[in-house]
Order: C-alpha cells, then structure tokens, then sequence
C-alpha cells in the first residue's frame, strides 16, 4: 500500500549492472524510503539507479545526482535524446576486440551521445559492473551481455520514468547543501569502506565519511545511508540510528557468493 504523500509509480530495472548496486538490499531500502514522509527523495550516489529505479512510490519531487560525468550524461541523454541515443545502439553486438577498444578511448573526447553509448556497452559486459579497471565478462551457458533487442525497451521504461526528475552532478556534500530542505528525504550510498577506489580515485576518498557524518548531523531534512558494516563505520556514524542487514552478494554465480553484513544508517 502506498502512504499518502505518495504517488504510485512502476519500478523499472536498471539498464545495466554497476558494482555496489544494492540489488538485495534494495526491496528494503525501498520500504525505509516510502515510510519516511517527504516532499522531496534526492539520491546523491545514484550509480545505475539501483534503488532509485525500483522504488514503487515517489513524492512530488525526485533529484538523482552522481559526480561520475558518465553517469550524469547518461541519465540526461537517455532523458533527453532517448531515439537519438537508441539508433547510435541498434548495430552493436557483444564484441572482446570492442569492448577493449572501447575501454581504451578518453571519454572525454566524445559527444554526449558517444559517451553515453560507450558507457552504456562498457557496463553491461564489464564483469561483475566493474567501473575502474574492467574486464571483459563471460558467462558460460548464458546468451551474450549485449543484446539491442532487450536494452531497447529497457532504455524505453528508464526514458519515461526520467520524466519530471531533475538530474543533478554535484559533488556529494555541495548536492546535501542546495538540497536540503526540511521536507527533504537523502538517500545515500557511498563506496564501501575500504573500497573507495572502485569508482575511480578521483571521486571519493575514505577521509569523506568523518565530513559526511558531520553533514548529515547538521541537516534540516531526513536521510538514510546504507554502507558496509565496518568497525570504523559504526565510530565515524556513532550517535545515528543503526540496522544490521545480513545479505548474500553473487559475483559471476552462486560458486562466488559471500555473506555480508550491511549496515542502514539514519536519523
């Protein structure tokens, strides 16, 4: 049943996988997320969209943030050129030779469009959603990672659930800044602790969660964070509310599956 300050929407499923993308914890995430009542949900580490997308109730406003500039421009071209972005896809096939040109070009020297299909090809075969040093990924007896004819409908539901979702790039503590209202919901899910450099070095390093900590004891709004369970990260958010989630993470099949401990943190 959906609370009364919101509305009801259809979750969509994330186009491609992104390491850290909290698909077992996210049906809990969910519900914490709709029981809060908020005028505004604002996600500061969106990645793929693995929580966000697979809410089933949204409030009046929605903002997704990432700092990553791959992850930003694909959101906005997906929003904005969906048709544009869908034929630069429609001949692309699931290729090692591609994927390791591909991953051997600067970003930085494309388009909007070209980047965001780069990105896009690079993290549905990367192994394991890999974002900083990815490997081509195989699974044996399973059809191949690229397919257009399923990422087309996929790009269709994200594409319209995109509508009226201000999409942001700020680094994390600027995005809490501007957002901050008493009516507004944070969701937050950092790098793990002690794997800050899965993301790239560049966008978030371990002295940021003792500044994060402090941010967040002085907000007007409401936050939740999920994060790994970690002796340093119960000191560094001490005095917060803590719930222990005990998960199983799969990486290229049940033989590589491993217990984990999560922790959501909020206030």
């Amino acid at each position: 049943m959906v609370p009364l300050h919101l509305s009801p929407v259809a979750p969509v499923r994330p186009v491609a996988p992104y390491i850290g993308g909290k698909k077992a914890l996210a049906r809990r995430l969910a519900a914490r997320i709709a029981a809060v009542p908020h005028v505004t949900y604002a996600e500061v580490f969106v990645g793929m969209g693995g929580v966000f997308l697979r809410r089933e109730a949204r409030p009046k406003a929605e903002v997704i943030n990432d700092y990553s500039e791959d992850v930003a421009t694909f959101f906005r071209v997906v929003r904005h050129h969906y048709q544009a972005f869908l034929d630069m896809l429609r001949f692309q096939i699931s290729s090692r030779t591609e994927f390791e040109r591909l991953a051997a070009q600067d970003p930085g020297t494309l388009t909007d469009l070209q980047r965001s299909a780069r990105f896009l090809y690079l993290q549905k075969l990367a192994f394991g959603g890999k974002v900083a040093r990815r490997n081509f990924g195989v699974s044996m007896g399973r059809p191949a990672r690229f397919d257009v004819t399923k990422v087309a409908p996929m790009l269709e539901d994200l594409h319209e659930r995109l509508a009226g979702v201000t999409i942001e790039r700020l680094p994390w503590s600027e995005f809490i800044r501007r957002y901050d209202r008493a009516g507004t919901l944070f969701y937050l899910d950092p790098p793990y602790y002690g794997c800050e450099g899965d993301y790239g070095r560049e966008l978030f390093d371990r002295s940021q969660f003792v500044a994060m900590a402090g941010q967040l004891r002085r907000i007007s709004g409401r936050f939740i964070l999920s994060l790994n369970d970690h002796p340093d990260v119960r000191e560094i958010f001490a005095g917060f509310e803590m719930e222990e989630v005990g998960l199983r993470y799969t990486v290229g099949g049940m033989a590589n599956s491993q217990q984990a401990r999560e922790l959501i943190i909020s206030n």
